[in-house]
């Protein structure tokens, strides 16, 4: 469009909105004076040019944004400080100004167990125990074979009887029969000691009293070996006749007493294997595992039974150092267990570990696993033997009062 001709005019509509103007502004009549023509920026523009955005659809949304950002903000920065304070009176009221009586703690159940072997090697004959019994002391478990011990303790019996016959011999001491005998022989050998002297002396004499002639040297000295010899023989009547009434001798006796009891002993040895041929239970417990079976051989190496011991049971668990203080052995305490909801196991503190140690993995607590705690034993009365090894529990101690201050100032004065 050619700038030196006029422009159409025209005519304005009343209803057209405020924005769309300007476009009639640049279509004025050049007849306009040239400041108004300046004023306004838009006259120059070309009918080109992209549409402006309105500004009417912007405004309101940056409004609202202005209108709530301070708020949101206090009111987050609010409830911040309101969970601090409430974490901040929660943790200060734990740890100083509540007030406890109980004490609760976790552990598990806990028992002795016998492992049971044989005290012997033989070959086992008879099992007369499976898994789950329940035994009672001195309850036959198993037995061995006794085919080679038999025979052993049979010889033993007769030696042992043997050898106190002659204990028995030697105390009782000689017969009379036997001094009597030693008598009549120290009679026989004076009488022959008396001969022989007599036929000495004869001889001698008629010797002397032919010079010789009568009788030959020869005869004379066989008189006097005679004489010597029956003198000798009384001599040994005498002694055999002293020994006989004497007795026999204080160390024979104590020899034989002395074999006497070693055969006792051998006798015993084989009497304690052939009672060790049965496997007897040591106590009232529970068959846990049965491990031999007939046939096999046993041997004081190798358990043939695992045994329970059901009484007494404990619970083993831990307690915190800020806790020690309230307990003390025979405080009453009160079981429970998941497996018996309903129910409740009286029971007592029975032991406190002088020794603190690290916290078990296996124990479940509310501390830190690497806090030191001391092992406690709360033995439990459970004579329906419901409770088994291993059962996680709870132990609940009732105690007077325990708060964080007083075990704190406790620990300050001591």
């Amino acid at each position: 469009m050619d700038k030196s001709e006029p422009a159409p005019i025209i005519p304005a509509t009343p209803a057209a909105p405020a924005n769309l103007a300007e476009p009639a502004t640049a279509a004025a009549p050049a007849s306009q004076t040239a400041p108004e023509t300046a004023a306004s920026p838009m006259t120059a523009a070309s009918p080109e040019s992209p549409p402006v955005a309105p500004e009417s659809t912007v405004a309101p949304s940056r409004s609202i944004l202005d209108r709530y950002k301070r708020p949101l903000i206090i009111g987050l920065l609010v409830l911040a400080a309101i969970a601090v304070g409430f974490g901040l009176g929660w943790w200060w009221s734990a740890t100083h100004h509540q007030a406890r009586n109980e004490i609760t703690l976790y552990g598990n159940i806990d028992l002795r167990q016998v492992n049971l072997p044989f005290n012997g090697t033989e070959r086992i004959a008879q099992v007369l125990a499976q898994e789950g019994d329940l035994v009672k002391r001195g309850q036959v478990l198993a037995r061995m074979d006794t085919s080679r011990l038999a025979p052993q303790v049979a010889k033993a019996e007769a030696e042992l009887a043997t050898q106190q016959q002659v204990v028995n011999r030697l105390h009782h001491g000689n017969r009379p029969e036997e001094i009597d005998q030693a008598r009549a022989n120290v009679d026989a050998a004076r009488a022959d000691a008396v001969n022989a002297r007599v036929q000495y002396e004869r001889l001698r004499v008629l010797s002397e009293n032919s010079a010789g002639r009568a009788l030959s040297r020869q005869d004379l000295d066989s008189a006097k070996d005679a004489f010597d010899a029956a003198e000798a023989k009384l001599k040994v009547s005498q002694k055999s006749l002293e020994l006989e009434l004497a007795g026999p001798r204080k160390e024979d006796i104590a020899q034989a007493e002395a074999q006497l009891r070693a055969e006792e002993a051998q006798l015993a040895l084989l009497r304690q294997q052939w009672k060790d041929v049965e496997l007897l239970a040591p106590l009232d417990a529970v068959v846990r595992s049965r491990i031999v079976e007939p046939g096999e051989m046993a041997s004081p190496q190798k358990a043939a039974f695992t045994l329970a011991i059901t009484d007494p049971k404990w619970v083993r668990a831990y307690v915190s150092e800020t806790d020690l203080g309230a307990l003390s052995e025979g405080l009453k305490a009160t079981i429970t267990a998941d497996a018996f909801p309903n129910r409740s196991f009286p029971g007592w503190v029975g032991f406190i570990s002088p020794v603190a140690e690290f916290t078990p993995k296996s124990v479940e607590t509310s501390e830190l696993r690497s806090s030191l705690v001391y092992q406690v034993r709360v033995f439990v009365k459970d004579p329906a033997n419901e409770l088994r090894l291993g059962m996680p529990t709870t132990v609940h101690l009732p105690i007077a009062v325990v708060s964080g201050a007083s075990n704190a100032a406790s620990r300050g004065g001591s």
